[in-house]
């Protein structure tokens, strides 16, 4: 009596145990949230978040995250930039996790200037949409993996750089271009080594059966003691794929059996039924039976409890290993229990891609497949149901290639069964199908053909900026080190001067009143030459407006003369007390330029008008301006551009307000524009440069670099045929 009821309460114990397990999988809900840089607060990207029931996630550019957890889970928050983070799941409210960031690895990181956070800002936007468009658009996907190595600039984040690589790996992976995904997770790992890229690059040796090379990658990592469980199972699971390529079975048993541990431990429920199924697949391939039967019976009864996908998936790799057992009833068995799974599935989930290995999963498969299990039976008449059902469900998904098989094989039934009209009704439809399937093979070849081509431009033109980044690199790296080099011969020499002069106050002292005084004397000098430059131009000046008095004198048009030196007269004294000052005001010197103007005008009044404009808001005595600044580009104006028009031009010279602090003044001449006066010169003229203009542009030299950048000057056409001339001045205020 007392052992009858150690037992029931030992059932009662477990059953309470199992219901427990079922309502904690049950009470599962996807938790969001952020994870951000505590201090600076902003979103961290490539966070690994993961739970101890083996759901694992990525942070996107935003730091932000989606994970399935139920009520008491420890959230594991992990990345190289930051310290580990963990917390206890108690609530469904969004989750808001501040992690620290290592200093060693947050070199590269901060962004220094509003370009570097664009730049950075970008860059994630771009990976966030190849990511998106991954499965349903390659090209897209490849293109905007382009446009983020593009953010990528000298100095760059190798983080950042592995993270394009490795997700254009996951890209070609996806899509079955093997080795184009080896060499981009290869690009990646030496960019900056990481668990997910290196455990990627394993599976994708497997995926291109190099499992030599994928044995060699993984088998150093099972020594790597940070590792969470997820990628743990992921290592195994994958290095018991590589030893099955191997034909080595009992290491790769060894291999899943180690991964289905952990994955039993930490209740990775999807990786328990994939492992168990592995185990099974690979003592089938040892010939081993009857161990196989076992982990596949297991495998059979974990996928029941899971989604119906994949429980129709693990339903069909049985099925599979019965058929070869030809254990025909019992495969036909469960074949006809995935067809009534298929059924409760959206067909757009179906659509979407149940499949194992090298064969997808459809109710026109399945139906071929349990015609076939029949027929090996030599059940004819039971055959050609499914058949027939199979080349309907084909038909209606447009599968031209079990349509093509179904029907031959439904062709062949009629024609065992003696039904030769029948048979040959049916050989002539798959005829039919035969020809459409080879339109469309050629087609698709053709698309292949496009594919690839489109795929090598991409590549080469990822390969083309990774070099160009490189050799970017490799001059920024070499002006580092050419700058290190300057630092340390300027450091050796300062410490020779230091050691000599250590102690010696006086010395010192006298160091630095040298320095007071070199500054005294460059700013010496830059009067002086300022000076110089003055008492050249005023010379030429009055050199040519002597010109013009003997002109009038020639002429004998007295009268002229006589007002014209009047005039000139007046402008001369004007700039000899001006010809001392660095800057005088712009009243003044507005003054000037009218009263030259209208000298010159005199004495070419048949060649152009002029007109000088001041804008009403501009507060002139807020101005200084340089003496004599505008009168060499008004002299060139007349005497290169206007002066050899056939008709009469316009000169015009325009002040207005640019901003608060600054004042445009333009001189605008229609003459016949600097490149046909260029060529009406003389082979004398040619040889000697024009002094006015070349003083000009010195002066503005020394007083900018004197006082900051004060006078700024643009000349420039004024048609686009090269006639007329514009001169731009910007005059800042003190």
């Amino acid at each position: 009596m007392t052992k009858f009821f150690y037992i029931c309460l030992l059932l009662v114990l477990g059953s309470a145990s199992g219901y427990s397990q079922i309502s904690q999988a049950g009470s599962n809900f996807e938790l969001q949230g952020v994870v951000k840089e505590k201090g600076s607060n902003q979103g961290l990207s490539g966070v690994a978040v993961s739970t101890n029931s083996g759901e694992y996630t990525l942070t996107n550019a935003k730091g932000e995250f989606k994970i399935k957890v139920g009520m008491g889970q420890e959230l594991v928050f992990e990345s190289p930039r930051t310290e580990t983070v963990r917390y206890r799941v108690t609530s469904k409210d969004d989750l808001e996790i501040l992690a620290e960031t290592n200093d060693k690895n947050n070199i590269g990181v901060s962004r220094s200037s509003s370009q570097a956070e664009r730049s950075t800002s970008l860059y994630y936007s771009y990976i966030d949409s190849a990511n998106y468009y991954k499965k349903s658009n390659i090209r897209k996907s490849i293109d905007f993996i382009t446009q983020s190595l593009a953010q990528l600039g000298i100095g760059s984040n190798k983080e950042q750089l592995a993270i394009a690589y490795s997700t254009l790996g996951e890209v070609y992976q996806y899509h079955k271009q093997y080795d184009l995904a080896i060499s981009s997770y290869k690009d990646a790992l030496l960019a900056n080594q990481t668990l997910k890229t290196s455990l990627l690059l394993g599976k994708t040796y497997v995926l291109n059966k190099e499992y030599g090379e994928a044995e060699k990658l993984l088998s150093p990592m099972e020594k790597i003691t940070k590792m969470v469980p997820f990628q743990r199972v992921e290592l195994y699971e994958t290095l018991g794929d590589a030893y099955v390529g191997l034909g080595d079975v009992d290491k790769a048993v060894a291999f899943y059996g180690e991964g289905l541990k952990i994955a039993d431990k930490n209740q990775i429920a999807p990786k328990t039924i994939d492992l168990n199924s592995k185990i099974a697949t690979a003592y089938a391939k040892g010939n081993r039976l009857q161990e196989a039967n076992a982990y596949f019976n297991n495998s059979l009864e974990l996928s029941s409890g899971q989604a119906p996908q994949r429980a129709v998936q693990e339903k069909e790799k049985v099925a599979d290993f019965y058929n070869k057992k030809n254990q025909f009833g019992q495969e036909i068995q469960l074949r006809k229990k995935s067809l009534e799974d298929l059924k409760k599935i959206p067909k757009s989930e179906v659509a979407d891609g149940i499949s194992m290995e090298n064969d997808s999963i459809s109710a026109q498969r399945i139906n071929y497949k349990i015609a076939n299990a029949y027929i090996a039976q030599d059940k004819y008449d039971e055959a050609i149901p499914y058949l027939e059902e199979s080349i309907k469900d084909a038909d209606v998904d447009d599968d031209l290639l079990v349509r093509k098989d179904a029907t031959r094989k439904l062709s062949e039934v009629y024609k065992y069964k003696g039904d030769y009209t029948k048979a040959l009704e049916t050989y002539q439809e798959y005829v039919a199908v035969v020809d459409t399937l080879y339109v469309r093979k050629e087609q698709e070849i053709a698309r292949a053909a496009r594919f690839n081509r489109e795929l090598a431009a991409k590549q080469s033109r990822i390969s083309g900026l990774e070099q160009e980044r490189e050799l970017t690199q490799s001059k920024y790296s070499l002006a580092l080190t050419e700058q290190q080099l300057v630092a340390e011969s300027i450091k050796r020499q300062n410490w020779i001067i230091y050691s000599l002069i250590f102690g010696m106050l006086l010395m010192g002292l006298a160091a630095y009143f040298f320095y007071r005084s070199n500054k005294q004397q460059k700013l010496a000098n830059n009067l002086l030459a300022l000076k110089s430059l003055r008492s050249q131009m005023n010379p030429h000046f009055i050199f040519n407006a002597l010109n013009s008095v003997n002109n009038f004198i020639a002429k004998s048009d007295e009268r002229s003369a006589n007002r014209y030196l009047s005039d000139f007269s007046t402008l001369m004294r004007a700039v000899l007390e001006n010809s001392d000052e660095d800057f005088i005001p712009l009243s003044k010197e507005l003054e000037l330029l009218e009263l030259y103007t209208k000298l010159e005008h005199s004495r070419f009044s048949d060649k152009f008008d002029y007109a000088i404009i001041v804008d009403e808001d501009i507060d002139i005595d807020a101005f200084q301006i340089p003496p004599m600044l505008l009168q060499p580009y008004i002299e060139n104006a007349i005497w290169h551009g206007l002066r050899y028009r056939e008709d009469k031009g316009f000169l015009k010279i325009e002040l207005k307000q640019k901003d608060k602090f600054a004042l445009e003044i333009s001189i605008t001449d229609n003459g016949i524009g600097r490149k046909n006066s260029a060529a009406l010169k003389t082979q004398n003229q040619k040889k000697q440069k024009s002094k006015g203009m070349g003083n000009i542009k010195k002066r503005i030299e020394i007083l900018n670099d004197m006082y900051k950048d004060k006078v700024d000057v643009f000349i420039s056409d004024l048609e686009t045929n090269g006639t007329g001339t514009k001169v731009l001045f910007t005059i800042k205020r003190d």
